[in-house]
């Protein structure tokens, strides 16, 4: 897959962004460019979290999180957020994700569908979000009445027990299971031998009987939000819009706005498969001290407080690529990758020796990749696999971390990272890439990607000139304010 044209009118910082990258150009890398402050960054993101996270339930909380802020004008019930071309194989897909008021939608569908609406209180795109929540209150209901009604067969049982303390031991402990409801009885906090069985026992069964009447509430609900999807569902099938999200955006708790996208130039029936598949394809790598518009507004704030152990930047951030199997941060070596790309690679000689009677090269060939990309350095692992070691090539000297630059250790990151996770026929975002570079490696890094996977498509958000001079100058795309402009006014 490739991305062809991405279009921006007005999203944050970004204002009539209009980007096109020729699929015929050799190599597939394009160098985009602006001054600080141009936006580059926060057009990666943006790409990254609509075709990485827009089809996957899963990863949608981070779609609310880079929308925040973006509000629908109060004289229209809709607005452009960003436009998207992607080749698939021979044909050219559109994405155009458009943001709605809610409440505009819900009107727009009950004037295009005859049948009764089943309740004013339910906002119709914001039926999916109620029936999740309604769900979990199904499965904390359910999960209350289990235990509520286990409590009444042992405060049954707790009668029959002639020794008081053995009855007082077990109804302590039935106490304790139970502490997480709100019992006037725990409340008061007298001695165990004072609290009346029987009037503990009748509290427990108003609370089973209120529990009771809440879930068959909430089934009642699930009833009704299932209805309205199917009717949502319905209506975006016959338009060729994918619901996406509600989400906030203005901070509030209530999701009024909604974000679908439109999708041009596919089958109907394809549109599922298609974009669970430009999701895998589709990656971000970045330094981790970006600042990532995709993560909460609470966890950004967190930057300008003292990081402590518990709560911090970075712990958030590391939760964020546990979850997105297509963002990395490159800042430094990244070690469990390459443990990892050697015990695959040693499995894999394993398998062959089993099944063809020879190990295979995989571990070898590995090794001497890696030893070709420092240059004059070898890399050793340890015997069990738990790290690994340098040495100079020449006089086998051990080497120390601080004996190899930044930009040796990165280069090797970024070596691993697209060799251990086979990205191929991708489409790969990088920022900022030449940060820890010399001059020499800013240029080589053109080259070396290339190498490294062809079949893949570059964006590189770059301030380097020298990155950009590998490339002819039709391969650079520029961001307002553009830096060719200024250097012509200089």
């Amino acid at each position: 897959m490739k991305l062809l044209r991405v279009q921006v009118p007005d999203f944050r910082i970004l204002k009539n962004v209009d980007i096109t990258f020729e699929q015929e150009f050799i190599p597939s890398i394009f160098p985009l460019g602006s001054q600080n402050g141009g936006g580059k960054s926060t057009l990666l993101q943006l790409i990254f979290v609509l075709l990485h996270c827009s089809s996957d339930s899963e990863k949608k909380d981070f779609v609310k999180n880079i929308l925040d802020g973006f509000t629908i004008n109060n004289n229209s019930n809709k607005r452009v957020l960003a436009i998207i071309d992607i080749l698939n194989e021979d044909k050219i897909v559109q994405l155009e994700f458009l943001s709605y008021n809610d409440s505009y939608l819900r009107e727009l569908l009950i004037s295009n569908d005859r049948t009764e609406v089943d309740n004013d209180n339910y906002l119709q795109f914001s039926a999916s979000n109620q029936l999740e929540k309604v769900i979990n209150k199904i499965l904390i209901t359910e999960k209350e009445i289990q235990d509520l009604e286990k409590a009444i067969n042992r405060l049954d049982s707790v009668r029959k027990i002639e020794s008081s303390e053995e009855r007082s031991y077990i109804f302590r402990e039935l106490m304790q299971e139970l502490k997480g409801f709100e019992f006037r009885t725990l409340k008061l906090r007298l001695a165990v031998a004072n609290i009346p069985i029987d009037g503990f026992q009748d509290e427990v069964q108003t609370r089973l009987d209120i529990s009771k009447l809440n879930l068959e509430k909430y089934y009642e609900q699930r009833e009704q939000l299932e209805r309205i999807l199917q009717r949502v569902l319905k209506y975006l099938q016959s338009e060729k819009l994918l619901y996406i999200c509600n989400y906030s955006a203005n901070g509030n708790k209530d999701e009024e706005e909604v974000l679908l996208c439109h999708i041009n130039n596919i089958d109907t029936n394809k549109v599922e498969i298609f974009l669970k598949e430009l999701s895998q394809k589709i990656f971000l790598a970045a330094h981790s001290t970006q600042v990532f518009l995709f993560n909460s507004k609470e966890s950004r704030k967190l930057l300008f407080k003292e990081q402590d152990n518990e709560s911090n930047y970075y712990s958030e951030l590391k939760s964020a690529k546990y979850k997105l199997s297509g963002f990395f941060t490159y800042d430094f070596l990244a070690v469990d990758i390459l443990i990892e790309a050697f015990k695959s690679a040693r499995d894999k000689d394993f398998t062959e020796a089993i099944e063809k009677g020879e190990y295979g090269n995989s571990y070898k060939a590995l090794i001497n990749d890696l030893n070709i990309i420092l240059f004059n350095k070898k890399i050793h692992e340890d015997a069990d696999l738990s790290g690994v070691s340098f040495k100079l090539d020449k006089d086998d000297l051990e080497l120390y971390p601080e004996d190899l630059s930044h930009g040796e250790l990165k280069r090797l990151s970024i070596y691993m990272w697209i060799k251990y996770h086979n990205i191929e026929n991708a489409i790969v975002l990088m920022d900022e890439v030449e940060i820890a570079f010399h001059p020499d490696w800013q240029y080589q890094i053109i080259a070396d990607i290339n190498q490294w996977s062809p079949s893949n498509q570059y964006i590189l958000a770059t301030h380097s000139y020298e990155l950009c001079q590998a490339l002819t100058p039709a391969h650079v795309k520029e961001l307002e304010p553009k830096l060719l402009k200024q250097e012509a006014k200089n």
